[in-house]
């Protein structure tokens, strides 16, 4: 899941980041919410957690110009105008969901989590071949037998599961699991495959087709 949050206080914003990416999320950052609006436009993600009272160009604005795209995330509003009105207003301009500040950072989690399975009408659990997966506990097993991952190698591994058996390219994976930060020519997709293989066990299940990716067949 790729996540983009739209917060102007700097020691927030990297707290909800660090706390996400711990989480296996990728994760960038916009101070503003021009910044947002650009990012979006270049990246695709699946949420978009809005800090309401935005500097450059409002939250409510944000959230009027990607309200109704089709390439548009899923938006948490997460915002210290927590009354009823505001929360019915925040929905009504099309937030998805609405989280008040202060808030249980356990609670934004399942949150983020919940608005990505629907964005992607994904079920919790997952099921490929041997292996199953439930992304809300994050948990895996293989031929019923517990499997310990990073948060990275599980989310690696989401992304094959849902892909159904296509072909998922190194350049998709470091859009979907890393963030804008990483260097598109790292070997870290590799690295974190070899890992994930490992774990896994014989016989091996994750295929390598040279020059286009890997996949779960």
């Amino acid at each position: 899941m790729r996540v983009l949050i739209a917060e102007d206080e700097p020691t927030l914003a990297e707290h909800i980041a660090d706390g996400l990416r711990d989480a296996g999320m990728a994760v960038d950052v916009a101070p503003d919410g021009a910044d947002a609006l650009a990012k979006v436009g270049v990246n695709a993600y699946d949420v978009l957690v809005l800090d309401r009272d935005l500097p450059v160009l409002h939250g409510d604005d944000v959230c009027r110009a990607l309200a109704g795209r089709a390439d548009a995330p899923l938006i948490i509003m997460l915002t210290a105008f927590v009354e009823l009105a505001d929360r019915l207003d925040g929905l009504a301009m099309g937030a998805d969901d609405y989280l008040g500040k202060p808030f249980a950072f356990d609670e934004l989690v399942l949150r983020v989590r919940a608005l990505g399975r629907r964005g992607r009408s994904q079920s919790a659990l997952l099921r490929r071949d041997s292996i199953e997966m439930d992304t809300l506990r994050r948990t895996v097993w293989r031929d019923g037998q517990p499997i310990r991952l990073t948060a990275k190698e599980f989310a690696v591994l989401e992304a094959l599961m849902v892909s159904d058996g296509a072909v998922v390219s190194t350049e998709d994976l470091l859009e979907r699991v890393w963030d804008e930060n990483t260097d598109p020519f790292t070997n870290t997709v590799r690295v974190t495959m070899n890992r994930l293989r490992r774990k896994l066990g014989d016989p091996a299940v994750i295929e390598t087709l040279v020059g286009s990716g890997y996949r779960l067949p």
